[in-house]
């Protein structure tokens, strides 16, 4: 075991843990953090996804002694009790059904509009590939993101 130490959610955290240890399980049983989920355990689903200095990762994958940078997570992205445009819109759109992708989706759909702040539907078809949904609510999804765009576009 070794201290490491993390920024995460604008906060510093130091953790005592094994370096080798999946950052998932360190949000989650560490930090109490509950936005990310394990899904599939190899990176394909996308419900562990986290950003880290803007991109989008598998968490489940990633050991928490390679992170460096600013982590943020689901619980990250509302501020002052106030809903991220991209949660609003989700909400509006009625994105979700059972919700356990939607960790996945929304932490894919922020890091896409934070280096693509007006992407096409193609775009977003691609960059959202890898964050599967049982519930197929992908058109939902496609319609929330852009929803955003068009917000952040009119400013």
């Amino acid at each position: 075991m070794s201290i490491v130490k993390l920024h995460v959610n604008g906060t510093d955290r130091e953790v005592d843990t094994d370096p080798s240890t999946p950052l998932l399980y360190v949000l989650r049983n560490d930090l109490g953090l509950r936005g990310p989920r394990f899904g599939c355990g190899l990176g394909q689903c996308g419900a562990c996804t986290v950003i880290v200095d803007g991109a989008a990762i598998r968490s489940c994958t990633t050991q928490v002694s390679q992170v460096r940078g600013q982590i943020t997570t689901l619980e990250g992205l509302s501020k002052d009790g106030k809903l991220d445009p991209l949660q609003q819109a989700w909400i509006d759109e009625q994105v979700p059904q059972c919700g356990y992708c939607q960790n996945g989706q929304i932490m894919t759909a922020k890091a896409l509009l934070g280096r693509n702040p007006n992407p096409t539907d193609a775009q977003i078809r691609t960059a959202m590939e890898g964050a599967l949904c049982r519930c197929m609510t992908y058109y939902r999804v496609q319609a929330a993101i852009k929803r955003v765009a068009r917000r952040e576009t009119v400013k």
